[in-house]
């Protein structure tokens, strides 16, 4: 598959921390659109406060992205319909695992084409080896010892234990 003629994506989230799901998502995107924004969001409301600090977050995305030249790394602290807009963006993509996630995302795709006819919201269903992974899933796993070397990059899991055992 070719990516779409000069058509730029949006991939949102905290990615508090980066999971190989998100990296998935992304890559995938980086397939089918000419440049991918992952926009990683510096302020929350759906989330309490990041473990790692934006610029870490940001770090830790380029650094596992850095082979594909069409994906920046952006933070924002705006809507992400806005932040597309900005950017010249005409889609955001994201990935659904489950039910609950198609939930949300269904009332989010509403409440963004009220806002902006003109950005399609676009999903990926998760790989099937990355349908359970969360980074809260990850955060708890690392918390109580539990492997993660094959749910992050390894810069994150190392990241995540010296952080955690604080």
């Amino acid at each position: 598959m070719t990516p779409t003629e000069k058509a730029t994506a949006v991939c949102p989230g905290s990615y508090d921390p980066i999971t190989n799901g998100h990296l998935d998502v992304i890559r995938r995107a980086a397939g089918l659109y000419e440049n991918v924004v992952v926009a990683v969001v510096n302020r929350s409301v759906r989330k309490s406060g990041a473990l790692f600090d934006i610029d870490e977050r940001v770090a830790f995305i380029e650094h596992a992205l850095e082979d594909l030249e069409n994906v920046r790394v952006e933070p924002f602290s705006t809507l992400v319909v806005d932040f597309a807009r900005q950017i010249g963006a005409k889609a955001i993509v994201k990935g659904l695992r489950a039910i609950s996630d198609f939930e949300y995302e269904l009332e989010m795709s509403q409440l963004n084409r009220r806002q902006d006819p003109g950005i399609e919201s676009v999903y990926l269903m998760a790989s099937p080896q990355y349908s359970f992974l969360s980074s809260s899933g990850v955060k708890e796993l690392a918390t109580f010892g539990g492997r993660i070397d094959d749910l992050v990059p390894g810069e994150v899991a190392e990241r995540l234990q010296e952080e955690l055992q604080r």
